[in-house]
């Protein structure tokens, strides 16, 4: 080949410059595009001066070899992408039985480092075909305990391939040396407390650790509390794992809530895994008043930790204490959106004699407290749009007139859109029918009864099934795969799934306010002295002198080319309830049109087989 091309440099068919570039491109018959990304190349014509490449989106590409030279990578054939391109049923069977392999290919590849993202972005779907998730959190395991492999902490900081091994207590003891911080000295410590069954001299690690551990608590007992307690909860965890004995003299929680008198302000600041164990310590601090306390830092803490707080309350015997205050909270409208959050979800038999109806309405108040005072309380509120249960369950107690009360405060409430609003008027609905009336003006105009055909009754009935059964279900999957993929904010698969989401969960609830309201008819008996829902109305239109027919049919008949109208329609609404020979007047489209009725008569039902020709509005 190089023959081939110091011949084409000698005719000036290429320039000496490129003849280089172009023997790695035919040597190792592989490369990168900045646009068209990894591609093989299939033909090298001398004659034509060209390469022909298959791109991975443009199959068969030629490509003049001067360009190619100044336009091309070349892959070697051991690089990954070439791997996967001859032979990946090798890689798949590595895969499988030699993770560490598989990833030093990659690293490699890459120059000896790679993110998390990186690899998974070159090994799924084509060589990585089961879960993502499962199948790195083992490679990790592995890599941690392999000496040539550097694992970073964060997600977003490579991984590091290094021909010179150093041990995973080595390499432990030096990251946490090297730590800016005792934020990022914890996170080391973590890692020694997860690999501590593989350290080679555990012993010695560990007293290095928790000494210099010791000293960092004592500087930031003060200034940094939390941060403290967080040292302190991991450090004893530590001591415990290893079974070395504590040192004399150290800090422990009870000299950490000396500090604060608000639990709940500490609390939120150290990972969550860490809750049960501080609480615990709180309750050790404060024997005596601990569960007053804790219960009065309920109210400004997350729903996470209300669920911890409420699980040690009634662990020690005070139930009646956690319920007197909830109640005291919820009838003074006082209670968080957070702390109503918890409860909602918990919903156990422990607290049904508090969960009733006024639930709801301290709901409704500190959403809209929330809005007023611009913070947001999305969380309780999406948690009642997706709870189908939920509001029946709040207000199943109540007499009609409380839930009539409710009703109305939901239609004024600014906390929820129009198309939300309507879905869970809708459930009240269902369930209590008699509430009906009290949605007035448009909403009323909106939620009546509906009159339509048993075809399109069916037909909307068939829709709610297909999404409920079906398209939700299937969205519901598509969240839980997207939110695997990690990051959420850049996550664009989970945004898409979540407005997905969204818009099904609206059209569901539009279908159940419909069907809720639908009264199904076959037009057979419909009056024809007037005109009525079911009848063909043949009028003249007075301004053009112009005869024209319309079919009066159901709420989702609507079909204008064939002279189908719902009831529901301007000019069926004019028409309606008029004898032959009257004149009517309407507006339509900023037009007024005057009709005169010239006959009526009762609309043919279609045959079974010939059912399905009205259309669906």
């Amino acid at each position: 080949m190089k023959e081939e091309f110091e011949k084409l440099v000698a005719a000036g068919r290429i320039s000496r410059q490129h003849m280089e570039p172009l023997l790695q491109l035919a040597k190792g018959g592989y490369c990168m595009h900045r646009s068209w990304g990894f591609g093989k190349i299939t033909t090298v014509d001398t004659v034509f001066c060209r390469f022909i490449i298959d791109f991975q989106s443009k199959a068969g590409h030629t490509m003049d070899l001067g360009f190619a030279a100044e336009s091309l990578k070349p892959i070697p054939s051991d690089h990954i992408l070439a791997r996967k391109a001859s032979d990946l049923a090798a890689l798949r069977q590595m895969a499988a039985l030699h993770h560490l392999d598989l990833i030093k290919l990659v690293l490699q590849s890459y120059g000896g480092k790679a993110t998390p993202e990186q690899i998974q972005q070159v090994l799924v779907p084509d060589v990585i075909t089961e879960d993502w998730k499962k199948w790195w959190e083992a490679a990790k395991r592995e890599l941690k305990k392999d000496g040539h492999f550097q694992v970073p902490l964060k997600k977003s900081e490579p991984v590091i391939y290094q021909v010179k091994e150093v041990t995973l207590q080595d390499r432990l003891l030096d990251e946490f040396r090297a730590a800016k911080g005792l934020k990022a000295r914890l996170a080391v410590v973590s890692e020694v407390l997860k690999n501590l069954a593989d350290l080679n001299g555990k012993d010695a690690a560990v007293t290095e650790v928790i000494t210099a551990l010791n000293s960092d608590i004592a500087s930031h007992q003060r200034t940094q509390s939390a941060l403290a307690l967080e040292a302190i909860l991991l450090r004893d965890e530590l001591c415990q794992a290893s079974g070395l004995p504590s040192i004399p003299g150290e800090l422990n929680e009870a000299a950490v809530w000396a500090q604060t008198g608000k639990p709940g302000v500490l609390l939120e600041l150290i990972p969550a895994a860490k809750h049960k164990r501080a609480l615990q310590s709180f309750k050790e601090a404060y024997p005596e008043r601990w569960a007053e306390v804790l219960v009065g830092s309920l109210n400004a803490v997350s729903a996470k930790l209300c669920s911890e707080c409420a699980m040690i309350l009634i662990n020690e015997g005070k139930l009646d204490l956690l319920k007197e205050v909830l109640a005291r909270l919820i009838s003074q409208h006082q209670a968080s959106s957070e702390l109503l959050l918890w409860l909602a979800k918990e919903r156990s038999d422990s607290f049904a004699d508090i969960l009733g109806p006024e639930v709801f309405r301290a709901m409704l108040t500190t959403m809209e407290r929330d809005q007023f005072n611009e913070r947001k309380s999305n969380r309780l509120r999406d948690f009642i749009l997706d709870d189908q249960s939920l509001l029946v369950e709040l207000i199943g107690s109540a007499d009609l007139e409380v839930i009539k009360d409710l009703t109305r405060a939901l239609q004024l409430s600014p906390c929820f859109d129009d198309m939300d609003k309507r879905s869970l008027l809708a459930r009240i609905v269902k369930s209590y029918p008699a509430v009906q009336s009290l949605i007035s003006g448009e909403q009323t105009k909106h939620d009546a009864a509906l009159i339509v055909s048993w075809e399109s009754l069916e037909r909307r009935k068939e829709e709610y099934n297909q999404l409920v059964q079906k398209k939700i279900p299937a969205n519901s999957k598509e969240i839980a795969i997207a939110r695997s993929y990690g990051d959420l904010r850049e996550n664009h698969e989970y945004k898409a799934a979540k407005e997905m989401q969204k818009l099904l969960m609206r059209r569901k609830g539009e279908l159940e306010n419909q069907l809720v309201r639908a009264r199904g008819i076959d037009y057979a008996n419909a009056r024809t002295d007037i005109v009525s829902i079911g009848t063909k109305v043949g009028v003249t239109e007075l301004n053009a002198q112009h005869a024209e027919s319309f079919f009066v049919l159901g709420a989702w008949d609507s079909n204008p080319e064939k002279g189908i109208i719902s009831y529901l329609s301007p000019v069926a609404q004019a028409l309606l309830n008029h004898k032959v020979g009257d004149e009517v007047e309407f507006e339509n489209d900023s037009n007024s049109k005057r009709y005169r009725i010239d006959a009526i008569e009762g609309y043919k039902v279609a045959a079974p087989e010939q059912a399905s020709s009205v259309p669906a509005a």
